[in-house]
């Protein structure tokens, strides 16, 4: 069980950590990511919106309890991807930016499934013991 929590926090805090990264300069609309959703072919004003989506989005899945409210973040963080890979991808970009996208993937994966494996290892142990280690509801 230990392990499995390290994992889940190991790829939950990178994912957290990688869209909030990629949420401050949206939030703000600095110029490079204004920049940038003028090179995809997107309004500007879209950039504040997803940058308190994804912000909201990693806040749900650090706090523990509300599985179907995880589960709406997840689901937006892959969306969130998948329109910006397509994106890059229409508007002719080179293959080579794809490894940041693969990588969010990557995240995204390991936190979903490894947050699944402890919820369905909870009811094992129990609601006392589950909510002492502060396994993820």
């Amino acid at each position: 069980m230990r392990n499995k929590k390290v994992l889940y926090w190991v790829f939950t805090g990178l994912l957290a950590a990688l869209m909030l990264v990629g949420s401050i300069p949206d939030i703000m609309s600095v110029p490079e990511a204004v920049e940038l959703f003028d090179h995809l072919g997107y309004p500007a004003y879209l950039l504040p919106f997803l940058g308190v989506a994804k912000t909201v989005g990693v806040i749900a899945i650090l706090i523990p309890g509300f599985p179907r409210i995880k589960e709406w973040a997840y689901a937006g963080f892959v969306f969130d991807l998948a329109g910006a890979m397509y994106s890059s991808i229409a508007v002719g970009d080179p293959a080579s930016g794809w490894l940041p996208f693969l990588f969010g993937f990557l995240l995204i994966a390991g936190s979903y499934v490894s947050y699944h494996s402890l919820r369905k290892a909870a009811p094992s142990q129990g609601l006392k013991n589950v909510m002492k280690e502060g396994v993820p509801r």
